[in-house]
């Protein structure tokens, strides 16, 4: 592979106009698609296998024209202090409010407050909901507008009026905390590299690619159903491998040149050498988040792969467009340990063979592994121990911040009936085969009425054909609480009795029931992700490394960090700690997507970090050095990017968490803080100090193995065969300039 790269690098550079024509194009021609596709939504929610999509199938098939799908808006009334809405005065205004709404283009129904039951018992709030017919995103802006006209001309009247549900809806916003999180990343490349432009070249490589990688997503968004989300999560993981990959390569190749070669020959070097790891390092990320796959929720399936595609992107980038636009720079881009004279360069230094920070912390590590280790682990264990609280939920109106009107409608209702009615299941009672479906339809209510943990349960409403019916019931608990999850699990229970006594099918469906069913889902599902994905990871690491014990501390390693960022998710944002500085209004349960997003997203940057820092170890170690000196050596080249590339992820990830969207919020908090852990507990120390202790025994690997596996070259001893060419090559250069 190494030789391959190798010709690749020296031929990008070579042709540099094909090459930057080539993904200029790709670029221009992602951009005219994304620029004539629709905007994307959010994607549609569908749980296959969950008895809560079931029931919402059922319900599309036995009620057509339901609009089950449809948006949904509760205006929600509170009347001033001393009044109640039954007042004669608040009660035309109300009803000025329905007649207003009920003539929207895409109104479907809206219920009338003093009609339905919609009036709290003590008299002071009411609300009326209001169906459309299609989902919220798909909404006209017309029909937002006359909503929120409708609550306005309401509140002239004295009202305080709110709208709840997902009627208004918006395409997340991230803010300008990211373009922070960029300015941050150039910050640091200029200090790492030493020079303007070459710390220009990551930012600039790494904006195309996640230029290319997002007009595509939005392109094919409709056709796709890609959510609104899928590009921002894109651009969050795309960004920051992008800058990594490519910041190996230019420290790799500034190296190179440092060491007297000629730019072409350095340019093929760089890419044979850091290029080969970064292929294996895409590798092990995009099988993560293929990897997503295996969960079976096509929502989490479609973000994992356009997310994977962002990164292939990126490491095609880093192979190709990173050789061709060093061969545009020329001399301008200076061997390693030079700084260009803006920054200083020319000066004459003090100690020319002074070891880096690498070297010193390394022979530390080295020294006292032992101690080292021990550090580590129990500090990762500590941060950890809040992950065995965790609760997991998704979020709802209750966890948006405090001054959009969806929250302010949601404690209203929470005031005026009660904190289940904001979560209300729908039980779906299918009676077809029953001889009697009315008395089916009559015992499951009188069943759900005796249960526990329930305050109302509506009189069933049957369709048309009259072998189908609903049954609403408000629980006593808010949605995201214990409570109504055993009040979920009682009603299905109550539901297999009922069928074997009738032959009828019950059913809980609902957005609170659905959230149940993904929680759980996810949960049953993390143990076979993580033997797929951790699985082909080892024995892709194995190649690389052609080691049995490498691999699995790589894989330990990494159970320790997302165990630690797991804690740390749970102790701000279901805990309550820092909330205020990370933006945190409401806590409550982590969204159920969380673990095993971060688990696939930060394995793969895990082993980036790994395989950058150990193969430059192994590199060492095969040309004749000691282990112990291997892992100082190692250090010595590698851990300055290494370093620099894990604060550029932190930076690019943290820019997140001042998105508007909770999910993207939490992911952004959860890995940045697991970037942390990794790259500096994991990667920087336990890395070492396990290497230290094994010794040579950490390059073990059985002779039928080694003979069984393929030789990827990943540290470049095959470029030693083209040293002598290349040498000749660049002496004819030298004759020639002459």
């Amino acid at each position: 592979m190494a030789t391959f790269l190798y010709r690749l690098g020296r031929f990008s550079f070579r042709k540099r106009h094909v090459v930057a024509l080539f993904w200029v194009a790709l670029l221009a021609l992602a951009g005219a698609g994304a620029a004539g596709a629709p905007a994307a939504g959010n994607s549609s929610f569908s749980i296959p296998g969950t008895e809560a999509q079931k029931a919402f199938d059922l319900l599309d098939e036995r009620f057509p024209g339901a609009s089950a799908d449809g948006a949904t808006a509760r205006v929600v009334f509170k009347a001033p202090d001393g009044q109640k809405m039954t007042d004669p005065g608040n009660k035309a205004a109300v009803q000025d409010t329905v007649d207003e709404l009920s003539g929207g283009a895409e109104v479907t129904q809206v219920t009338n407050p003093y009609q339905g039951g919609g009036v709290s018992q003590d008299g002071t709030v009411a609300y009326a909901s209001v169906t459309y017919e299609v989902p919220g995103m798909e909404l006209e802006e017309s029909s937002r507008e006359a909503l929120k006209a409708a609550a306005e001309d309401a509140r002239d009247s004295g009202l305080t009026v709110e709208i709840g549900g997902d009627a208004l809806q918006a395409v997340p916003e991230t803010g300008s905390a990211e373009i922070i999180g960029i300015g941050v990343a150039a910050v640091v490349l200029v200090i790492t590299l030493g020079s303007l432009l070459a710390a220009g070249l990551p930012l600039f490589t790494a904006i195309v690619g996640v230029g290319i990688g997002v007009a595509t997503i939005t392109a094919l968004a409709s056709t796709l159903d890609l959510g609104s989300t899928t590009s921002i999560l894109a651009s969050m993981i795309g960004l920051a491998v992008g800058i990594d990959y490519a910041l190996f390569v230019v420290s790799r190749y500034r190296a190179e040149l440092a060491e007297g070669r000629e730019r072409e020959e350095a340019a093929g070097r760089a890419v044979g050498t850091a290029g080969s790891a970064v292929v294996f390092a895409g590798l092990t990320v995009v099988i993560a988040l293929v990897g997503l796959s295996v969960v079976n929720i096509p929502m989490l399936t479609k973000m994992g792969i356009a997310a994977a595609g962002t990164v292939a992107v990126a490491v095609l980038i880093a192979l190709t467009l990173i050789p061709a636009v060093l061969g545009y720079a020329g001399r301008r881009v200076r061997p390693a340990g030079e700084k260009s004279k803006l920054l200083g360069g020319g000066r004459a230094k003090d100690k020319a063979d002074k070891p880096n920070m690498g070297t010193r912390w390394a022979s530390f590590v080295v020294r006292r592994p032992l101690a080292v280790l021990l550090l580590g682990v129990v500090g990762l264990g500590a941060a950890a121990v809040p992950a065995g609280s965790l609760e997991l939920g998704l979020p709802d109106d209750g966890s948006q911040p405090t001054s959009t009107t969806q929250r302010r409608a949601y404690d209203l209702l929470s005031e005026g009936f009660g904190p289940g009615f904001n979560g209300p299941l729908v039980v779906v009672v299918d009676a077809q085969g029953s001889d009697d479906p009315q008395a089916v339809f009559q015992q499951a209510g009188d069943e759900i009425k005796a249960l526990d943990n329930v305050v109302n349960v509506a009189p069933a409403a049957p369709n048309k054909a009259g072998d189908t019916a609903t049954i609403a019931v408000i629980p006593d608990a808010k949605p995201s609480s214990a409570a109504t999850e055993d009040l979920v699990h009682d009603i299905r229970a109550a539901g297999a009795d009922i069928k074997d006594g009738t032959g009828a099918e019950v059913l809980v469906t609902g957005a609170t029931a659905m959230n149940i069913d993904v929680s759980q889902k996810l949960n049953d599902a993390l143990v076979p992700y993580l033997v797929l994905v951790v699985g082909l990871a080892f024995l892709l690491l194995i190649v690389v490394f052609r080691s049995i014990l490498v691999p699995l501390k790589a894989a330990l390693g990494f159970l320790l960090s997302v165990l630690a960022a797991l804690g740390a998710v749970v102790a701000v944002y279901q805990w309550g700690w820092l909330s205020g500085l990370m933006g945190v209004e409401e806590t409550g349960p982590i969204m159920s997507m969380m673990p095993i997003f971060m688990v696939g997203v930060v394995f793969g940057l895990a082993m980036d970090y790994e395989v950058f820092l150990v193969t430059r170890i192994r590199e060492a170690h095969v040309h004749g050095e000691k282990p112990a000196q291997a892992v100082v050596t190692g250090f010595r080249y590698s851990a300055r990017v290494v370093t620099a590339a894990a604060v550029i992820m932190i930076a690019v990830f943290s820019g997140f968490i001042g998105s508007s969207d909770s999910m993207v919020k939490m992911i952004g908090f959860g890995l940045a803080i697991a970037v942390l852990f990794d790259a500096f507990v994991v990667r920087m120390a336990i890395v070492p100090a396990v290497l230290a202790l094994l010794g040579a025994k950490a390059w073990w690997l059985p002779k039928w193995m080694d003979r069984a596996l393929p030789n990827v070259d990943v540290e470049g001893e095959s470029l030693a065969a083209h040293a002598g060419t290349a040498d000749k090559d660049d002496e004819d250069k030298e004759l020639v300039r002459a």
